[in-house]
């Protein structure tokens, strides 16, 4: 590294050790192929480098030695020395990966929070504001937007004049079609194609299958902001004038089948060109996981903890063809063997002025108030952004539930949206993967060590 500072002669030194390296691997390699006279060659010029280093000569006659061994190497090194440019690439980039997937398979794990099942300590994918018409970032923006938040820009241009309508499943959420897709253009990955139209012509727009539940707030906020979208759909059923309908091609589980929408005016008018919707997709939280510490130490209640799917037998395990989903998940630890869980009514909740809903509750372990964690003193509190604890699936009202041996009880800190051991049951201890270590992307004031 700091070579520059040698001296000529220290330099000259130097290499003449790295060629005497070179020298014996073609010794060691080659020695059943090299004759007689090669051998002899190789030991001679080999020994004249070792003689000149021993005796501590100047730089030239240092030189000198190491080009009549560099001569011979040539003529008896085969695939050994030299080697081409392609194979010291290669082998560069073999080792280079060997490395990173000992630390990865062992040590360190890069993990993407594909869900805001754990907002608002970690986020999976969020969206800005719906960009206004000529209000869109330029290119310089969206650069420094896509290398410090991951942003992505999505849009849907109008096909026609006219005015918007968007798709409406019966559960007034936008109505999607499952598509195949592609992550960053390379992965596999699960789409949604929501469907929208401008004077009766139709426009698409696929967003990550994972965005879900955000997509209803971008189409809200929108088209809807006054109403929501039960509203509008409301507001179309009361006003008694002809409904659009049609129907959308669905899965249920492996099974295709046609399920009816609505097409839900949004009042809004747009020129064929236009950009109807458009919007930015923040990547979610990319954080790395250690995966050292739970091979010594049991993972303790209050933990973040990932964990692999595969051995999670449930219907609610799997994908919209029927098969196990097996991928990495992140939640937090509720509950180990011998634990009894149950949410309990909530009484009261902060300062007693954020209303409750009827599935509102308080985490309960072991007949007392949860605790290990901040997020969840926060949770019971509705502290701020953090939503609270609802009831549901194995945790339902009145229900109290005793974790087996060799399991985890794993729930989100978004409590409301998070699908967790509550509905698809226990997590195997032979499936934990590591804990939280350390939020590296994207840039923002989450960056640094993982809560």
């Amino acid at each position: 590294m700091f070579s520059f500072l040698y001296s000529e002669t220290k330099k000259t030194r130097q290499d003449a050790r790295n060629w005497l390296e070179v020298a014996d691997r073609v010794d060691k390699f080659r020695r059943d192929q090299l004759t007689a006279a090669q051998t002899a060659k190789l030991l001679a010029a080999t020994g004249e480098v070792q003689a000149r280093l021993k005796d501590r000569a100047e730089a030239g006659q240092l030189k000198s030695a190491i080009e009549k061994l560099e001569a011979v190497l040539r003529e008896v090194g085969g695939r050994v020395y030299p080697l081409s440019s392609m194979i010291e690439n290669v082998e560069f980039f073999l080792v280079a990966a060997i490395v990173i997937l000992g630390l990865r398979a062992y040590f360190v794990q890069p993990f993407k929070i594909p869900t805001n099942s754990m907002w608002p300590s970690y986020y999976g994918m969020t969206a800005s504001e719906a960009y206004q018409p000529g209000k869109e970032p330029g290119l310089l923006r969206k650069t420094l937007r896509l290398a410090t938040l991951g942003a992505t820009n999505y849009s849907v241009t109008a096909p026609a004049d006219g005015e918007v309508m968007v798709a409406v499943f019966r559960s007034a959420r936008p109505a999607y079609a499952e598509k195949a897709g592609r992550s960053l253009f390379i992965f596999p990955a699960s789409m949604h194609e929501y469907l929208f139209t401008v004077g009766g012509e139709t426009a698409r727009l696929q967003v990550p299958a994972d965005f879900d539940s955000e997509f209803n707030s971008v189409v809200e906020k929108a088209f809807f902001k006054d109403t929501g979208i039960l509203g509008a759909v409301q507001n179309e059923f009361t006003q008694h004038r002809p409904i659009e309908r049609s129907t959308i091609l669905v899965r249920d589980g492996a099974n295709p089948l046609e399920a009816p929408i609505i097409w839900v005016p949004t009042g809004k008018h747009v020129k064929r060109g236009e950009k109807l919707l458009s919007f930015d997709i923040l990547t979610g939280d990319l954080l790395f996981v250690d995966r050292l510490t739970y091979n010594f130490i049991a993972p303790q209640v209050g933990s973040g903890f990932v964990f692999k799917t595969e051995n999670i037998r449930s219907d609610q395990m799997k994908d919209s063809n029927g098969v196990q989903i097996s991928q990495y998940y992140i939640k937090r630890l509720v509950g180990v063997p011998g634990d009894k869980l149950e949410v309990r009514q909530a009484k009261v909740v902060g300062d007693g002025v954020q209303p409750l809903s009827n599935k509102d509750g308080q985490l309960y372990r072991n007949g007392r108030p949860i605790d290990g964690a901040a997020a969840f003193g926060k949770n019971s509190r509705k502290e701020g952004i953090y939503p609270g604890y609802t009831a549901g699936g194995l945790l339902d009202f009145g229900d109290v539930v005793e974790v087996p041996g060799n399991s985890y009880f794993a729930m989100g800190d978004n409590s409301p949206l998070s699908k967790d051991s509550r509905y698809w049951g226990f997590v195997p201890d032979k499936d934990v993967v590591g804990r939280p270590l350390f939020i590296y992307y994207p840039l923002t004031s989450r960056w640094g060590p993982a809560r």
